[in-house]
C-alpha cells in the first residue's frame, strides 16, 4: 500500500492488490448495512475499529436491562450452522464472522 494511502487508511500489511480487494469487501458491507438495514451478522474484522463495535453492544445489552456498564461482559456461544443460513439478528448481543485465532486452531468437528 503506497505511503500516502496508507496515512489515511486501516492498518494492513496486505500488499496492494490484496488490499483493494479487501476495502471493497468492506465498502460492500457497509453499503449493505446501509441498503437493507442492520445485518443479522456483523463481519468483525470488516471494521476499522472492531473494538468500539464490540463496546457498543456490551452497551446496548447494559441500557436494554438498565445494567451498570461495568457490569457486564462478553459471553460467547459458538453457532454451528453457516453464517449465511442466520437470518435473524439474536434477542440479545450479536453474531459475528471473521474472527481469527492466532497460536491456535479450532476443530469445528469436535466444537
Amino acid at each position: 500500500v503506497p505511503g500516502s494511502w496508507a496515512s489515511v487508511a486501516y492498518p494492513s500489511m496486505k500488499p496492494l492488490s490484496a488490499w483493494v480487494s479487501d476495502l471493497m469487501e468492506r465498502l460492500k458491507f457497509i453499503q449493505s448495512w446501509i441498503d437493507f438495514g442492520v445485518p443479522p451478522v456483523f463481519w468483525i474484522s470488516g471494521f476499522y475499529f472492531p473494538q468500539a463495535f464490540l463496546t457498543g453492544s456490551l452497551q446496548n445489552y447494559a441500557r436494554k436491562y438498565q445494567l451498570p456498564i461495568d457490569t457486564v461482559a462478553f459471553n460467547f456461544i459458538l453457532r454451528t450452522e453457516e453464517w449465511t443460513k442466520l437470518k435473524s439478528k439474536p434477542e440479545d448481543g450479536v453474531y459475528i464472522r471473521g474472527l481469527f485465532l492466532e497460536g491456535a486452531r479450532w476443530d469445528s468437528a469436535e466444537g
